[in-house]
C-alpha cells in the first residue's frame, strides 16, 4: 500500500515573484530571520527549536484549513526573499493575512507585490468576504502594506500580550 501524503497548495505569480510551497530548503533563511534581533522586531524573535515549530505550523495549515503561508521567491534569481499568507487563527472566522521579507529585500515593494497577489486569491478564488492583517505597533513598513491594499483601520486588539492593530477590507 502506497502511504505518499500530499497537500496542494496553490502556486501564484506576479511579475517578479512566485509564490510556493514551503520547502525544507527554505527552513535556513526562515530561522534567520526570526532569529536575528532586527527582522524579528514586531515579530517576536525565536531560537531555532521555535522556528522550527513555527515553519512547520506555517505549512500545516494548508492541511487543516485549505489556506496558509507560501515561501516568496524572486523569479529571475530562485532566491528565496520572504514569506506570505492567507489563514485562519483557532477562534477566527475572518482570514488573517501576513507578510514578512527577509532583510536583504526590504524596501523593494516585495511585500506588496506579494500581498496583493494572495488578496487577489483570497477574494476571487476563496470567495472570502473579508480579510484581516494584524500589524505591531510601530510597524510602520506592514501598516502601509495594509494601507496599500485597501485595508482600513479597525481597532486597537492583543496579540500574544501585545497590543496591535487590526486592519481590514471587505470583498467588494
Amino acid at each position: 500500500m502506497n502511504h505518499v501524503f500530499t497537500a496542494s497548495v496553490p502556486l501564484l505569480q506576479t511579475e517578479r515573484l512566485l509564490l510556493r510551497e514551503y520547502r525544507r530548503a527554505d527552513f535556513d533563511l526562515f530561522a534567520d530571520h526570526l532569529g536575528h534581533p532586527e527582522s524579528s522586531a514586531h515579530l517576536g524573535s525565536s531560537d531555532r527549536q521555535a522556528a522550527w515549530r513555527i515553519f512547520t505550523s506555517h505549512a500545516g495549515l494548508w492541511l487543516v484549513h485549505g489556506a496558509g503561508w507560501w515561501a516568496i521567491e524572486d523569479k529571475q534569481t530562485g532566491q528565496l526573499v520572504g514569506t506570505v499568507g492567507a489563514f485562519f487563527r483557532e477562534q477566527s472566522t475572518v482570514m488573517e493575512m501576513g507578510w514578512n521579507t527577509y532583510r536583504a529585500f526590504w524596501g523593494k515593494g516585495i511585500a506588496n507585490e506579494a500581498a496583493s497577489a494572495v488578496l487577489k486569491y483570497v477574494f476571487e478564488v476563496r470567495g472570502e468576504l473579508k480579510v484581516r492583517a494584524l500589524v505591531s505597533a510601530g510597524n510602520e513598513s506592514s501598516r502601509h502594506v495594509a494601507e496599500r491594499l485597501g485595508m482600513t483601520y479597525e481597532m486597537e486588539t492583543e496579540l500574544n500580550g501585545k497590543a496591535i492593530s487590526s486592519y481590514v477590507r471587505e470583498r467588494t
